[in-house]
């Protein structure tokens, strides 16, 4: 591989199992230092945030896709958001409907700077520092927001752990279903399902960690976080060994070209 090779994931149907289960270890993990451990929302913020620095520094500075060195950024900017949001909604006392709102914001600005800069959005082929510093700030912004929304859903809504982890799911079948039965960008609906996923990693990391007077299931923040962060290594050893995440790009089958050949408009 050269050093114009994909510097992130392919988009695949692993990469979403990935991803979920990722977000689900950055909630618990967030919870664990900010709350099981006491060390509260700003202080954890800022060192996850230091993490995820030095986590994106190293990524960076790499010449090819490494599937490790992406997922430990992946985690580290869901651990980070988890806390961020926290802090912003709990510390803050801003609340969750308006800590969305701000963060949907952000979003939206972080996307339409990154689209008037480069002229697209397009995740299939990441080769450039300046694209990819943009990526990165994407998802850790919408990690964040994902985090803010499904404790909206969970805690202010009344929905409950479960009920908001169903709607969210549906929430994402319907986005697979655009994706295979119309012609909505592809680019629209990665960034759709990207930041839904992190609700529903954020819910399903409470139902597993909340007592079941809380409406949880009680296996606490120390077991859950162990537990899945175990899975998500094993999937990145799989991957590895599979090559499941070639950092490389099938012209072929590249959401862009699969635009073009569908005559879909680009965001």
């Amino acid at each position: 591989m050269t050093s114009t090779a994909n510097k992130v994931a392919a988009v695949t149907f692993a990469f979403w199992i990935m991803k979920i289960c990722a977000t689900t270890v950055g909630e618990t993990g967030g919870d664990l230092l900010s709350m099981t451990l006491d060390v509260g929302y700003a202080a954890s913020s800022l060192i996850l945030i230091g993490v995820f620095f030095v986590a994106l520094a190293a990524q960076l500075q790499a010449k090819t896709f490494h599937p490790a060195l992406y997922w430990t950024v992946i985690l580290a900017t869901s651990t980070a958001g988890t806390t961020m949001s926290d802090f912003m909604d709990r510390t803050l006392e801003l609340g969750y409907a308006t800590g969305s709102a701000i963060l949907i914001g952000l979003l939206i600005a972080v996307l339409a700077v990154w689209r008037a800069t480069t002229g697209s959005l397009s995740v299939d082929h990441i080769t450039d520092k300046r694209t990819e510093v943009f990526y990165w700030t994407a998802i850790l912004v919408s990690n964040t927001l994902g985090t803010a929304v499904g404790d909206y859903l969970a805690d202010s809504s009344g929905l409950g752990f479960a009920t908001s982890n169903l709607l969210i799911a549906a929430a994402l079948a319907a986005i697979a279903l655009a994706y295979y039965a119309t012609s909505i960008s592809r680019t629209g609906l990665f960034w759709a399902a990207f930041v839904l996923t992190r609700p529903f990693g954020a819910t399903m990391g409470d139902l597993l960690t909340k007592t079941p007077d809380k409406g949880g299931l009680g296996f606490g923040t120390i077991g859950s976080t162990t537990v899945l962060l175990t899975i998500l290594i094993v999937l990145v050893a799989w991957s590895v060994r599979a090559g499941a995440f070639s950092g490389e790009v099938d012209p072929g089958s590249s959401t862009e070209n699969a635009t073009k050949k569908k005559a879909r408009a680009p965001i």
